[in-house]
């Protein structure tokens, strides 16, 4: 099945205002905001819907009280969906809307979606670096740090799912979705990726208690390393809390920068992220510290190298 990834996710809240208010200084683009909630899109068009948790239009919210509602998955074109629907009618309710696309839960009880992407093809540049012993890519006085570089996020990354079941939520994405295995925590879960796309990950599952069920985090990717550091300090300077990072991962390679949120979850700035098709081997160990951060920095305050003032 030609999923692409995540489309979009759906959140209920409480504090609609300041919810919003987070997703436009995370750098997301407002579109349609009002008291009642908003989108906040990526330049692919890939998003995040505020809405408040009493909309009657939001799927019903797990027992836990997670705040994400629906997670919306992009597939290639209509045969998928109707590819989709038939492998999920056999066993539960598959609802279709007006537009095409069609609702379901999985084996855990999150409410998905599937539509034909709403994703846009995006052709922008990459990071260009001077190393020694390589071609100066950058070139003969051209500036590489830019103070008001704008930095708007490219595409919506992955979600984490806390899950009560790793296993039996685990084969719904692999044996009903055709989800591939990337890399394993053995003690946690599986990192899977669909079909339509090389990310390393789009969803990581990781076991807790029922009561803990919902959304660790989500992220989106950013243009590049240094796009990552850049925003993530931006972000800091406006008081929102750094949770995790900077650093980089080892399992996937993506740089990460994770901060607290106002819905409950925690929600990264990406950057780099590995790319593997069906021939790749999936690694498996146990999740540690160790395993989880190839390096990890502490955000310092500005400083400045100075001689004797004397």
């Amino acid at each position: 099945m030609n999923i692409i990834g995540p489309d979009s996710l759906i959140f209920g809240v409480d504090d609609v205002a300041n919810c919003c208010q987070y997703l436009i200084d995370y750098g997301l683009i407002p579109k349609g905001v009002s008291t009642t909630g908003g989108r906040f899109e990526a330049l692919d068009g890939t998003h995040i819907e505020i809405r408040h948790k009493d909309d009657s239009s939001l799927p019903a919210p797990l027992a836990s009280g997670s705040t994400l509602r629906k997670t919306v998955y992009g597939v290639a074109n209509s045969d998928v969906l109707a590819q989709i629907a038939a492998e999920l009618e056999k066993d539960r309710e598959v609802i279709r809307h007006a537009d095409g696309s069609i609702e379901a839960l999985d084996d855990m009880g999150f409410a998905l979606g599937f539509q034909v992407t709403i994703r846009r093809s995006l052709s922008l540049p990459d990071e260009v670096v001077n190393s020694p012993g390589a071609k100066a890519n950058r070139g003969i006085n051209v500036i590489g740090a830019d103070e008001n570089a704008e930095i708007i996020p490219r595409t919506l990354s992955h979600v984490v799912y806390f899950v009560p079941d790793q296993k039996k939520a685990e084969a719904f994405y692999v044996e009903r979705l055709g989800f591939r295995v990337a890399d394993r925590f053995t003690n946690l879960g599986p990192f899977l990726r669909p079909q339509g796309t090389l990310d390393h990950h789009t969803l990581f599952l990781v076991h807790t208690p029922p009561e803990m069920q919902g959304v660790e985090h989500f992220t989106f990717h950013l243009g590049n390393p240094s796009e990552l550091m850049q925003a993530g300090k931006r972000f800091a300077d406006k008081g929102y809390e750094s949770f995790w990072g900077p650093g980089r991962h080892i399992y996937g390679s993506n740089w990460f920068w994770y901060f607290n949120s106002p819905m409950g979850v925690h929600v990264e700035y990406d950057a780099d992220m590995d790319l593997h098709d069906d021939s790749w081997q999936p690694r498996a160990v146990e999740s540690s510290a160790d395993a989880s951060q190839i390096f990890n920095f502490t955000l310092a305050k500005k400083w400045m190298p100075g001689g004797d003032p004397h």
